[in-house]
């Protein structure tokens, strides 16, 4: 993986943490144990430190960076979605940012918080622990219930989960000749998580038939 230091200062990387070989660490990054970095994530720790806490996953194509002097914190078992920017800001423990979200410096995300997909924080928000945060620029929604925060628990655990599994069952390959391969199961360990509405759909059902719903995996409001 390209890990780069700078004017003295170098990523320091959890043995337990995984850190796919296409991100770039740049400079004083700390990574905690049982981490997921996805490919092409950029940690620039040039400016200032980037710290990913304890079983914090950043996935593909995130950018963490800060002004001179500042710092970006996830916190522990934080979950940073596809192509997000974090920008010298703070992220509480068991925060969920979804895919392309932007948060601004010196935005404080509570303990908790659900980040929606796309949306903005601007500069200097702060938003409430367990609340839904969603729009552009984002305002503040509503209280997350029990059963998102659970789901959110379990997506967060998928990827550390991931962590493990990647180090021994990822690996480079050429491509194979031939014919397309068919259908093929899906790509599961463990339980089977999978978006807040799915889930959401499952449970009414149970409600309404008395049968189980599907394997486990925040609705549409929350991206």
């Amino acid at each position: 993986m390209p890990l780069y230091a700078f004017e003295g200062r170098f990523p320091e990387i959890a043995p337990t943490a995984f850190v796919h070989p296409d991100s770039v660490l740049t400079g004083d990054v700390l990574v905690g144990g049982h981490c997921y970095l996805g490919p092409g994530a950029s940690l620039r720790g040039d400016f200032g430190r980037i710290v990913v806490g304890e079983g914090a996953n950043i996935q593909d194509n995130c950018v963490l960076h800060c002004f001179p002097g500042r710092e970006v914190r996830v916190g522990a078992d934080g979950h940073i979605g596809h192509g997000s920017v974090l920008h010298g800001c703070r992220v509480g423990p068991g925060v969920l940012v979804g895919m392309n979200a932007v948060v601004m410096d010196d935005a404080e995300l509570g303990a908790g918080a659900v980040i929606g997909a796309g949306c903005v924080v601007p500069a200097g928000m702060a938003v409430p622990e367990r609340h839904l945060v969603v729009g552009v620029p984002a305002k503040i929604l509503r209280e997350l219930t029990a059963d998102e925060l659970e789901w959110k628990a379990r997506g967060t655990a998928t990827y550390q989960e991931l962590a493990v599994r990647c180090v021994t069952g990822l690996s480079t390959v050429r491509p194979k000749s031939g014919p397309p391969p068919g259908d093929s199961p899906a790509h599961v360990a463990g339980w089977r998580h999978v978006p807040l509405h799915d889930h959401r759909a499952g449970a009414s059902a149970t409600e309404a038939t008395g049968t189980p719903a599907p394997p486990d995996g925040p609705g549409r409001d929350l991206g």
